[in-house]
């Protein structure tokens, strides 16, 4: 689940609200005020997503970027793709 704060109560309340995005995995937005707001992420959902973002549809890195997605939550599972074997199979080296 998203949380939005602001910039504020963020600062006075760091290790919280970091621990609560790397401990379930939330996204953070801190608005702030007369500057864009930012999201907080942790690491590992950052790195899937850009994988997912800069990898070729189709390929097996965007396939694996895009389970690792579902798994954790962000984008929702297509009920129509089942992850086994023969699905990993269609993807070219």
């Amino acid at each position: 689940m998203a949380l939005a704060i602001t910039q504020s109560i963020f600062r006075t309340q760091l290790k919280k609200y970091l621990d609560q995005i790397n401990d379930n995995n939330e996204t953070i937005y801190v608005t702030r005020s007369n500057n864009p707001s930012v999201a907080v992420v942790n690491q590992d959902k950052l790195n899937w997503l850009e994988k997912y973002a800069q990898s070729e549809e189709g390929s097996r890195e965007h396939a694996i970027a895009r389970d690792q997605l579902i798994k954790q939550g962000i984008i929702a599972a297509d009920p129509v793709v089942k992850s086994d074997d023969s699905y990993w199979g269609q993807f070219n080296g």
